[in-house]
């Protein structure tokens, strides 16, 4: 913390001289003394190194005495440093050391900060705060002769919530319709002028000093018209003053390619489908029941012959083609959403269908083991039809290239007619959402907060650099306005599409007060006043841990541990990772799990250690598995494998507590997502090479039932039923039709052997995925993918009707489940046995029969559950229970559910 620097008369003197005279230039300056050794000169002025964090406050990172601080602001950005000095003409804000440096609210406020030293601005000065703000920005700090010692740029995030906030966060921003003329408004509270672009002309905008928002009101006529901003503003990355035309970040509608806003009114009837009014939604289902099913919109038809729209919205209304009678079969069954990946405007994908590249080569004549798809799709990738869709250009309109006309409002139709469509077939929608970054930043061509705000929505780093540890440009939506874009924008989505739930991508990188501002929001929606009823709305998101803002470095984060108690779920890594083994970055893919055959079927990897090794590795994922059964419960107590009582928080995942969850539904359960290997993938590199098809199909349904049975929610990627293979691809986010494309015919296959994954992110698994890819017994018929459907579809039933899975508190989860061979000589390596309400469950991953013997249970009657024993898996319709004895015998590689009576 750096002290009260030492100031003399003289050096009091030439400040209060130096605060009420323009700085000069360079050439007519006082000479400078050179710098003292001991306090070398700091002169980035293309780095912002300081924190303008409150009207009254600079915080910034420096040691050792200065005889002055000051700001110096230009409207015109021509200070530079030259030969040591500031040059340039610019106005100064005098600043004075705070003593104790930042108090204890602005440390808490801004915990990142706690180090830096405070400086607070001359009451004389504040005056010029509003304008210095719409200008270049300078910190300096000088030595008593006059010495630059230090000279940066300034970051203006928390001033500008400061002096803005309470006022923009109530303001209307975006296209707002009242008697049909429209009032177009934006927040730029440093911008020098912002005009309007429209019909080619310039329409002036009144600027709100209250609220630093621009606001122009017009004719009816306006309505449908294309526009832009027109804002000149500082922008410190090209460190000068630029005229930027940029879109509306609250546009309701665009042009193709979001090269326009369109002002439209999402009210207007034109744009509702028939029925749309009076749209009749499946029964909500509450979060810790939900049943997901993960699907992208162009994966979900694009290769399925019998949709009339293939890749589009439209898809979801062909109620005649296969993919949508697989969906209402998984409704029937118990599935109570459909994910769908990004479907809002997307950055990466060419809208219009003529300006999209496809591969120009023979996908289907290389060999299942081939170099050469990957290398033809690739070639293609940038310009193509496809990419998962997390790259957000605007975060409120639909994606163009979904619909069949991506120019206009077209997408706001067919998106609306999807959502009907999923809703008539028995399913709720949940829309997955990228606010954590944004698909570019700064003077990019597909920029736009950064160019109305500079540096404000985007998350910087102590330097000033954007922060990049999402993969692309950090928002900040613990920024007042970026927070306020969130819960807009989602509201939005609900009351205008009615989508029911949402999916948060890299949650924790959001303050949990913004989380929880979304839900705030959304229960505020009624269906008298908005059409939907908002408390109805589920949200869940990943609560990863990591980057800048990791442990709560700048804010308390919506991460597994602090969304507990919330009622918004997080997806939970734990059961995940001990059902498929390893993590999704191990260098030998071939690191086995409960359901790949960790000790009990060993595969040839060395990684998996000692037959000692893998026994102790494999019961401690079934303590992992255990928890994840219970929801994830931090409190939940039981034996461990080594005959220890403990709670699930004590059970340890890589360093970290397995359980987390305060109640069933905090903790979302799953065996893959569109992230890393798809499950048979996975299980392609860990089960041993010879595994027949029928067995992987057997181990396929057993990962998939840790999900589906445990208590909360589950979520599985679309297509797991069927078997789905991306061809061993551990990241196809950009792979194309050829590697994602869901095949809902079995005589398609199931993606298997379609050449090896494209080089960027699998060259590394090449020689391990090589020898697989032409392998007869990776090759599944029509038998296995339908059969693995049939018994997913007899679990999700299970799931959905028994109550018993349906645990409402920790208390009833304690007390209704247990695992009584758990820590017991009588478990075994491979097989878990559950005990929850009147319902037994043996997770069998063993490739022999086996039999669980439980002597709290002798003679008492149990017979395997009727779904199961009426349902479409022959082989677990041969488990049976031996009541004299209280033991459950399972067939190999099956779940089997058994109830008593």
């Amino acid at each position: 913390m750096t002290g009260s620097p030492r100031r003399t008369l003289v050096t009091t003197a030439l400040a209060l001289l130096a605060a009420v005279a323009p700085l000069t230039s360079s050439a007519t300056a006082a000479p400078r003394a050179p710098a003292a050794a001991d306090a070398p000169a700091d002169l980035d002025l293309s780095k912002s190194a300081a924190q303008w964090i409150d009207k009254n406050t600079l915080a910034w990172d420096v040691r050792g005495d200065a005889a002055s601080q000051e700001l110096v602001y230009a409207r015109d950005g021509q200070l530079t440093v030259k030969d040591g000095e500031l040059a340039g003409e610019g106005r100064r804000i005098r600043l004075t050391p705070a003593e104790g440096g930042l108090t204890d609210a602005q440390r808490k406020k801004y915990p990142h900060l706690k180090g830096y030293a405070a400086f607070t601005v001359d009451p004389r000065d504040r005056d010029r705060v509003r304008t210095a703000l719409t200008g270049q920005l300078v910190a300096t700090r000088s030595g008593a002769d006059g010495t630059l010692l230090g000279a940066t740029g300034v970051q203006t995030q928390g001033i500008l919530d400061d002096l803005y906030g309470a006022r923009a966060t109530k303001a209307a921003l975006g296209p707002q319709f009242r008697g049909g003329r429209p009032t177009l408004a934006v927040w730029a509270p440093t911008a020098q002028s912002v005009s309007l672009e429209l019909d080619g002309k310039r329409v002036a905008m009144r600027r709100d000093d209250a609220s630093g928002v621009w606001s122009v009101t017009g004719a009816r006529s306006w309505s449908g018209k294309q526009y832009r901003y027109v804002v000149k503003v500082w922008a410190p990355s090209v460190q000068k003053v630029v005229t930027n035309k940029v879109t509306d970040p609250y546009s309701t509608a665009l042009t193709a390619d979001s090269q326009r806003s369109i002002a439209v009114d999402l009210d207007d009837p034109k744009l509702a489908p028939k029925g749309w009014e009076k749209l009749r939604k499946p029964g909500a289902t509450p979060l810790r029941d939900a049943q997901i099913q993960e699907l992208h919109i162009r994966d979900f038809s694009v290769e399925d012959r019998t949709a009339k729209h293939p890749g589009q919205y439209l898809a979801f209304t062909d109620t005649a083609s296969d993919g949508m009678k697989h969906l209402r079969e998984l409704a029937k069954a118990g599935t109570s959403y459909v994910h769908l990946l990004p479907a809002f405007d997307i950055g990466t994908i060419p809208e219009r269908a003529a300006d999209q590249s496809k591969p120009d080569c023979d996908l289907k004549a290389s060999a299942p083991d081939s170099e050469e798809q990957q290398a033809c799709v690739t070639k293609t990738a940038a310009k193509d039809a496809y990419n998962w869709g997390y790259d957000p250009l605007h975060y409120t309109v639909p994606e163009g290239s979904y619909a069949s006309d991506p120019a206009g409002t077209r997408r706001t139709v067919e998106f609306r007619e999807m959502v009907q469509g999923l809703n008539g077939s028995g399913l709720r929608t949940v829309m997955d959402v990228v606010y954590n970054h944004t698909v570019a930043s700064g003077q990019a061509d597909k920029s736009v907060l950064d160019k109305i705000v500079p540096g404000y929505y985007q998350r910087l780093l102590a330097d000033g650099t954007v922060a990049t540890s999402t993969c692309c440009a950090n928002t900040a939506p613990e920024n007042a306005m970026m927070g306020k874009l969130v819960v807009d924008s989602l509201v939005t989505w609900a009351r205008e599409y009615k989508v029911d739930g949402f999916r948060f991508d890299l949650m924790g990188h959001h303050p949990k007060a913004n989380i929880l501002a979304v839900r705030k929001a959304l229960d505020a929606l009624t269906l008298k006043k908005d059409g939907v009823d908002g408390k109805n709305i589920v949200l869940y998101g990943e609560g990863w841990n990591f980057g800048e803002i990791a442990d709560d470095a700048r804010f308390v984060q919506a991460t597994q541990k602090n969304m507990a108690g919330t009622g918004i779920a997080t997806f939970s890594d734990r059961g995940r990772d001990a059902v498929r083994g390893g993590g999704p970055f191990d260098e030998d893919p071939g690191v086995q799990g409960f359901a790949s055959g960790l000790f009990t079927d060993p595969n040839a990897s060395k990684a998996n250690g000692t037959p000692a090794e893998q026994k102790a590795r494999v019961l401690h994922y079934q303590d992992l598995i255990k928890v994840a059964l219970t929801g994830n419960l931090a409190d939940y107590t039981f034996t461990d494998s080594a005959g220890k009582k403990v709670k699930g928080s004590e059970v340890d995942y890589n360093g970290a507590p397995a359980g987390y969850a305060a109640a069933p539904g905090d903790a979302l359960s799953y065996a893959d997502a569109h992230d890393n290997e798809a499950l048979y993938d996975a299980l392609a590199f860990k089960l041993p090479a010879d595994t027949t098809a029928a067995e992987r199909s057997r181990m396929q349904v057993l990962a998939m039932a840790t999900a589906t049975l445990a208590q909360g929610p589950s979520l599985s990627q679309a297509g797991s039923d069927l078997l789905r293979s991306k061809s061993l691809d551990r990241n196809s986010y950009d792979s194309g039709d050829w590697f994602n494309a869901l095949h809902w015919d079995c005589r398609d296959g199931n993606g298997f052997g379609r050449g090896l994954p494209p080089a960027a992110d699998n060259k590394d698994k090449w020689s391990y995925g090589k020898p697989l890819l032409t392998s007869a017994s990776l090759t599944p018929g029509c038998t296995e993918i339908n059969g693995t459907s049939a018994a997913y579809r007899d679990l999700v039933k299970l799931r959905a009707t028994e109550p018993a899975f349906s645990l409402a508190t920790a208390g009833r989860v304690q007390s209704r489940l247990s695992f009584p061979l758990s820590g017991t000589s009588a478990e075994t390596p491979g097989v878990i046995t559950m005990e929850v309400g009147d319902l037994v469950v043996v997770f069998n991953a063993t490739p022999q029969a086996q039999k669980q013997s439980v002597a709290a249970l002798k003679g008492a009657a149990y017979k395997l559950h009727p779904v199961q024993a009426k349902g479409g898996d022959p082989v677990v319709k041969s488990s049976s229970y031996e009541r004299s004895s209280g033991t459950f015998d399972v067939p190999a590689r099956s779940v089997a559910v058994f109830e008593r009576g």
